[in-house]
């Protein structure tokens, strides 16, 4: 069945496909706070945008019901983060051109504690601010490819300043197509939720978005509605059922496909033209209706 348009949904419609911006506290872990949303708001599912330490605080955009088969989107983006740096000794004069050298493609493996495998890969810091210095403490900002480790980094810099070094307080500001300006306290959830039960959903319509909202940053392809039904069904996106390709859409990206109401059917690889008379055009990668 496909669904309505995101700003004409039901509150069930909406908490079954939809997504919180949530400010994650200090304290649990990223899966335990999946599970309290989820509890929360009575649904069988729920996944977060990928794992943020206890101690680590901010952005973690939590995926309510169907919108957890679009989890890997998190994975295409950029996160960005607030860290204070512990240097061992005193600052380096010589402390923000050093920190800026680090601004390029890095090698990391990850650390014992992690969940993957621990393999030298490529990680990409495309920007990292020094904000401030203060004593044994820097304030950096850094803007990275998904999966880098921010503890790793710290403690590369501070060898390369020469004084040692480890991550201090971590803060999530953003991860792609989410930032800081519209994050959730749990306890606003909450009591959102609260009032829902009510009658008032005033509330929750603020703090729960459609789902699309977490797609926004992939290009876009419209397709027919006969289309989208033929996707509910498995079968890929073809040509004839093709209304329009977001002019930044490159063969080989991955794509959001929406009907022309605006409601999300799937995701998947562009493989194909838009503009030829028969042949796939997007092959699936996750099923959305």
């Amino acid at each position: 069945m496909l669904r309505d348009p995101p700003e004409n949904r039901s509150l069930d419609a909406l908490l079954s496909f939809g997504v919180v911006n949530l400010d994650k506290p200090p304290g649990p872990s990223a899966h335990q706070v999946t599970g309290w949303v989820r509890d929360m708001a009575d649904l069988d599912r729920a996944a977060h945008s990928g794992t943020l330490d206890p101690k680590v605080t901010g952005c973690l955009p939590i995926l309510l019901g169907d919108a957890t088969r679009m989890a890997q989107v998190f994975l295409e983006g950029s996160k960005e983060y607030v860290s204070v740096l512990e240097l061992h000794g005193p600052a380096p004069a010589d402390i923000e051109s050093t920190v800026a050298e680090f601004e390029s493609k890095l090698y990391q493996k990850p650390p014992r504690k992690s969940a993957v495998s621990r393999r030298l890969r490529v990680r990409e810091i495309y920007d990292l601010d020094l904000l401030e210095v203060k004593d044994r403490q820097a304030l950096l900002r850094i803007r990275c490819e998904s999966g880098t480790y921010i503890r790793k980094l710290c403690h590369d810099i501070g060898l390369a300043l020469g004084t040692g070094g480890h991550m201090g307080h971590l803060r999530r500001t953003a991860t792609d197509p989410f930032d800081d300006t519209t994050l959730v306290d749990i306890h606003d959830l909450k009591d959102a939720l609260a009032f829902a039960e009510e009658g008032d959903e005033s509330w929750i319509r603020d703090v729960v978005s459609p789902a699309e909202r977490a797609l926004t940053h992939l290009p876009s392809v419209t397709i027919a509605d006969n289309a989208a039904r033929e996707v509910a069904n498995g079968a890929p996106v073809y040509a004839p059922g093709v209304l329009a390709v977001d002019n930044d859409a490159s063969r080989g990206d991955l794509v959001a496909c929406y009907t022309e109401n605006g409601s999300a059917v799937c995701l998947g690889e562009l493989t194909g033209d838009a503009d030829a008379e028969s042949g796939t055009v997007v092959s699936l990668e996750s099923v959305l209706v």
